[in-house]
């Protein structure tokens, strides 16, 4: 099985490229960064699970700008957004920015998006929080679009451009995979028409499967290939102790890929402790080995 982990960029975090080195000598096969451009002050909107959102969140670096500092100073490791808040975006910047970060990792990219549960970023960032999620499909769509058509052009509700030349292409043929987060049944039902495969928080291998074999259903409804869509599953570390067993409920269950993340972790990772934490959690890659 497939082993990540999710780091947040922060300058607390100091030295991107020496903790991306680190990761991928000690075998993990990604690395994940995540993204909030901006945290609007006094917002009002509730998180997600409750309580108060870490305060290091408002300080994350552009996801980007840091998975190309790991690229230059790795050969292997894939490079991945956990995730990317596509209706922040624009789509023509994004698609280039994107494009060159896979050709220039030699073809190392993935994607994973969220439409964002912050009404008040949101906005600030210039969509309208309602129609955040069909500003995420468009995106998808028209970045699509971009990586794979000489002249691509888009003609969205929220998303338009005429023809244009956007260049360079990614070295993945089809554009990095792009792999979409969320657990409620319209986000399995969006996996399943659009997206190249699932990357969720997850607490449960049980609840995990009947989801995945939902959105394979769905998927075989739509018209898609159920086995072309890749299942990844965001899960707690627990201080290393995280077990093999545990790890083969959750292959069973579908996923390929378990990206290492609590926000006890993440707290550490951001305020300064990456290489501690990586030193902790570094078991879990031996023990993945044979699952």
């Amino acid at each position: 099985m497939d082993i990540g982990i999710l780091v947040p960029a922060t300058v607390e975090t100091q030295n991107i490229t020496e903790i991306a080195q680190r990761v991928e000598g000690l075998g993990f096969e990604s690395l994940w960064i995540p993204e909030h451009p901006v945290i609007p002050v006094g917002f009002k909107t509730e998180v997600p699970g409750g309580g108060t959102l870490p305060e290091h969140y408002n300080r994350w670096a552009d996801p980007f700008i840091a998975l190309t500092m790991a690229a230059a100073a790795t050969t292997t490791l894939k490079l991945a957004t956990g995730i990317c808040l596509f209706p922040e975006r624009e789509p023509l910047i994004t698609a280039k920015v994107i494009a060159t970060l896979d050709l220039y990792s030699g073809g190392r990219t993935i994607i994973g998006v969220g439409a964002g549960w912050l009404r008040e970023e949101t906005e600030v960032m210039g969509t309208n929080f309602r129609l955040r999620w069909r500003r995420l499909r468009e995106t998808t769509e028209a970045l699509r679009i971009c990586w794979t058509e000489n002249e691509p052009s888009y003609q969205g509700e929220m998303v338009q451009f005429p023809p244009v030349f956007c260049d360079p292409k990614p070295v993945q043929k089809a554009g990095p995979p792009i792999f979409l987060g969320g657990h409620v049944p319209k986000a399995l039902e969006r996996v399943a028409r659009t997206y190249d495969g699932w990357c969720p928080l997850a607490f449960d291998p049980e609840d995990y499967k009947t989801k995945v074999e939902s959105i394979r259903t769905m998927a075989r409804e739509f018209g898609r290939d159920p086995d072309a869509l890749q299942m990844s599953a965001f899960i707690d570390p627990k201080d290393g102790a995280l077990s093999a067993d545990e790890m083969k409920a959750y292959r069973d269950a579908g996923a390929s890929r378990i990206v290492l993340f609590s926000q006890p972790f993440a707290k550490a990772v951001a305020t300064g402790q990456a290489m501690a934490c990586l030193d902790t959690v570094a078991p879990i890659v031996e023990a993945a080995q044979g699952v």
